[in-house]
């Protein structure tokens, strides 16, 4: 029995050992050499070198290829098209670091387990390494979240500086690069790449499409909606750009009345939880000493 302890004690501390660097090196680590010699050649003139690159880390990716379902590439493909793909995170630093988290996890709950293996040590463990597995998704996701409300937020503005810009006597295209150039944010990055789109040959439809697809925002959503009927349509983009306007104003007053109509509700639990017993301490404490001093005298 000693033994057996022993050697899960072991394997526990070298699993733990292991994943830590490991872990620390998913976080660290710059891109493979492959990668960047390739966007170098894609922001320059195309020209590759040959020779054969030394990828760190390419066993690991492997791994982490083998053992992530093609679902879960998928869920975090699009979790990063949703948070604007960040340049430090590619798809496969987030596989790699799901793989050296969950290890790390596991280690640790093997080196908890070892004093006593109970059913509900055993169930915390499971539910531990369960959730480390899903951390790097759940940051994604919060991400995510917060650009497609800064999104949201900007788009009035947006829409105000498209509308004056297209009727001080600009083309529509030629308006959203204005806007592009004096804003910033992600709305700002999305409209980039859409002119970049266009640019190299795809559709205004197609782009438009993707932008909406991309963002995951129904207020632009219905705007990109509204600009491809104009453009369908002949219909003049200047007047659809002040009534998208008007109404994305509209829509952002409703949702702060909204907010401060849910504020009353929010408060209730706090109030009762927190507020309200204090309060009574403070107020009947030092009526329930004066009854109990007055009741012991008298005994």
């Amino acid at each position: 029995m000693t033994t057996s302890l022993s050697l899960l004690v072991l394997a526990a501390a070298g699993c733990l050992a292991l994943a830590v660097p490991l872990l620390v090196w998913s976080f660290t680590t710059r891109t493979g050499a492959v990668r960047q010699q390739t966007l170098q050649n894609l922001r320059r003139d195309l020209t590759t070198k040959d020779g054969a690159a030394d990828e760190r880390g390419a066993g690991l990716l492997g791994l982490a290829q083998r053992l992530t379902p093609a679902s879960s590439v998928k869920r975090l493909d699009r979790l990063l098209a949703r948070a604007g793909r960040p340049a430090a995170w590619p798809v496969e630093r987030v596989m790699v670091t799901k793989l050296v988290l969950t290890s790390a996890t596991l280690g640790f709950v093997l080196l908890l387990s070892l004093g006593e293996l109970s059913g509900r040590m055993l169930l915390f463990g499971v539910g531990l390494v369960v959730f480390a597995w899903f951390v790097p998704e759940i940051l994604l996701y919060n991400a995510a979240q917060k650009r497609q409300q800064s999104i949201q937020e900007q788009l009035p503005d947006t829409l105000d500086q498209l509308t004056i810009a297209v009727e001080a006597g600009l083309g529509f295209e030629a308006a959203m690069a204005q806007v592009a150039r004096n804003g910033r944010g992600p709305l700002g990055e999305e409209i980039v790449r859409t002119l970049q789109d266009i640019q190299v040959g795809q559709s205004r439809r197609a782009a438009y499409t993707e932008l909406a697809r991309r963002a995951q925002v129904d207020d632009l959503r219905r705007f990109i909606r509204s600009i491809i009927q104009a453009d369908e349509h002949g219909i003049s983009i200047a007047r659809v750009l002040a009534t998208q306007a008007k109404e994305m104003r509209l829509r952002r007053r409703q949702r702060a009345e909204e907010k401060a109509m849910q504020i009353p509700v929010k408060v209730i639990f706090p109030l009762i939880l927190v507020i309200l017993p204090a309060l009574f301490i403070v107020i009947m404490g030092p009526a329930a000493i004066n009854i109990m001093e007055g009741f012991g005298g008298k005994m």
